[in-house]
């Protein structure tokens, strides 16, 4: 495999536009494709407005600024990505969808392109045997919010040859980033021991073990944690949450990954989070206030 010049992005959103503009400010050429204009300008206008706060900030030069967004085009079409190096995906959790988006780029890209998924939940095997390169597929879990958070989970199957593996976490360190490998196990590591913690607050909850400002509270305080797990599950997306646990109890089976009952009620109700201005906390004032 040859030194990777340019990378391209599926998927604008949240995790797309963030990953996209952590490779372009690390010198890469990047290609970010969505399904619309629309989107693809909104991914765009989030990498500007990332890049302004950096620069308000003194992280970054206003040349480098503009350097940056010089690297980022964007494109509708999975033919425009045929000369990227690495293409990470970063599209909605779903798997029959990511499926269809990487038969489609296994005929766009070039045979010796690597394919990196940024799924956090499903496994990478399920979307490399739906390519013709199972050896060149990895798993590139970055979190959020991208451009600050400096771990990346670097995911191989059994088919994943030893050079794909090397020449991932070369280019995730070129990032900036701190890789660690994980097996191919739904959840990886992180979410593997995270998403059963947040469950288990929202058990505690459902319980009256404690109220959310004291669970929350009790966490920070008493273990360290830089957010209760009340906080965070509206800072990652209830919504986001429900997904992902529920992927991972079809995969393990397990009572610990179920989602409990107040969950889905959130979600129901399209309590979601931050994004939505309500979720466990009620964010439509001066301070978050518990919805219950």
């Amino acid at each position: 495999m040859g030194e990777i010049r340019t990378v391209a992005v599926v998927g604008a959103g949240l995790m797309g536009s963030g990953i996209a503009e952590v490779a372009a400010r690390a010198g890469y050429q990047t290609v970010v494709r969505e399904v619309n204009t629309q989107l693809a300008e909104k991914g765009l206008q989030n990498i500007r407005r990332s890049l302004d706060r950096a620069v308000e900030k003194g992280k970054l030069e206003p040349a480098e600024r503009d350097a940056a967004l010089g690297r980022i085009h964007t494109t509708t079409d999975f033919d425009d990505l045929r000369d990227a190096d690495v293409v990470v995906e970063a599209i909605t959790e779903d798997l029959d969808l990511k499926i269809e988006t990487f038969r489609a780029l296994d005929a766009a890209c070039a045979p010796e392109t690597i394919f990196a998924s940024n799924t956090s939940s499903l496994t990478i095997t399920e979307l490399a045997a739906a390519t013709q390169r199972p050896d060149r597929m990895v798993g590139l879990h970055f979190f959020n919010p991208v451009p600050v958070m400096k771990l990346v989970e670097v995911v191989r199957t059994i088919a994943t040859s030893d050079e794909t593996y090397q020449t991932t976490l070369s280019f995730a360190r070129s990032l900036g980033k701190e890789p660690i490998e994980a097996k191919d196990t739904s959840g990886f590591i992180v979410n593997r021991l995270l998403v059963p913690y947040v469950l288990d607050a929202i058990r505690a909850l459902e319980s009256g073990l404690g109220s959310i400002e004291d669970i929350d509270k009790g966490m920070v305080l008493g273990t360290g944690h830089p957010m209760g797990p009340f906080t965070l599950s509206d800072f990652v997306g209830n919504d986001t949450l429900l997904r992902i646990a529920e992927i991972m109890f079809d995969e393990f089976r397990e009572p610990r990954f179920a989602p409990p009952p107040l969950l889905r009620r959130l979600v129901t109700m399209g309590y979601n989070g931050r994004k939505s201005g309500k979720g466990f906390y009620d964010y439509s004032g001066e301070t978050p206030r518990p919805v219950m």
